[in-house]
């Protein structure tokens, strides 16, 4: 057993020039907008923000792309917590071998080599929070120490005798149904029971497109490479694109196309022939963007920038109507520019 240990406090050092694939330590994280105006997500970030004024544990859930790692900066930097350290884990990129090394450190001459005591990460994150994203990934093994952790918030270096008791909060992330994986025994049921003391679903961008246009605007104003230039504009259709298209990566994958479409000579007004090919072939299968009214409505909104007389001309609709289209699919102009 202790070999075991050694050998992998040795595999850990080799592992500390790669160790950034698995951990991003943030002293005093900046608390980075969240840029939304749809209903549910609203709601979502008044539980993120409930979440933040108590100290307990967090299981953040969604697809792949919903922001998980953002909504547990957003519960840290709203947090007591705030001005400690926010340690965030890739529980996927640790191997089972050097768990223990990375998660609790070593004492000094632990094994041939260890001239220094070296804190694990956990004794990095004390006093603060630890974010363990995507811990569906995790083995059976790694499962155990992550929750005899979490039931006594003890750890002990490799090599040493001497328990320490560390204040920190746990959050955690999943892009999988973690009571499903409980029912087929590959996630402890114990553990899941643990973790699932406050739950926080992340909807996917499918299910709030009237933040695109915001997020749009927001990812060209990161992306745009000099800072002087005029903001590109997106036409009409090249927005109704963007809002009929279901975003399988979500946010990810939103943010990616900006990134691809503001490379090079960027116009100043993007149209759908500057759009990915996927982007593209929606005019084409779908002829008819009209017929999808909310997706229509939001695309007049914002190329009217938010004037509901205009909006309402391109629609042909009468201002009433206009009003009765807003009351009936949550759309609120109040709320588009909060962050």
């Amino acid at each position: 057993m202790i070999d075991r240990g050694l050998r992998a406090a040795n595999q850990a050092e080799r592992f500390c020039s790669k160790r950034s694939n698995a951990v991003r330590r943030m002293q005093v994280p900046q608390l980075t907008p969240m840029i939304c105006s749809s209903a549910p997500m609203q709601e979502t970030r008044n539980n993120l923000r409930k979440a933040a004024c108590s100290d307990c544990t967090v299981l953040i859930t969604g697809e792949t792309g919903t922001g998980k790692e953002l909504a547990a900066e957003f519960i840290h930097a709203n947090s007591s917590r705030h001005s400690e350290a926010f340690v965030c884990i890739n529980c996927a990129a640790i191997p089972d071998s050097l768990l223990e090394a990375e998660l609790f450190g070593h004492t000094k001459g632990a094994f041939t080599g260890a001239d220094t005591v070296r804190d694990g990460l956990l004794f990095a994150a004390n006093g603060g929070t630890v974010f363990l994203d995507e811990i569906g990934d995790m083995s059976s093994m790694a499962q155990a120490k992550i929750l005899r952790v979490l039931e006594n918030r003890e750890v002990c270096r490799i090599g040493g005798n001497r328990v320490t008791q560390l204040n920190i909060r746990f959050l955690a992330a999943s892009n999988q149904r973690l009571e499903d994986m409980v029912s087929i025994g590959t996630f402890r049921k114990d553990l899941f029971f643990r973790l699932n003391v406050a739950r926080i679903h992340l909807p996917p961008l499918r299910e709030r497109k009237e933040d695109i246009p915001l997020l749009l605007r927001h990812y060209c104003e990161n992306f745009r490479r000099e800072p002087a230039a005029p903001e590109p504009e997106f036409s009409e259709e090249s927005l109704q694109c963007f809002l009929r298209y279901d975003w399988p990566g979500n946010i990810r994958e939103l943010k990616n196309t900006v990134e691809w479409l503001l490379l090079g000579d960027v116009p100043h007004q993007i149209n759908p022939e500057h759009l990915p090919s996927h982007l593209r072939a929606i005019i084409q299968t779908n002829a008819s963007l009209s017929d999808d009214e909310r997706s229509a409505l939001l695309s007049a909104l914002f190329s009217a920038k938010w004037n509901k007389s205009q909006a309402a001309k391109k629609l042909h609709w009468s201002r009433m109507t206009l009003y009765r289209k807003l009351a009936k699919y949550q759309i609120s102009e109040d709320s588009k520019s909060e962050q």
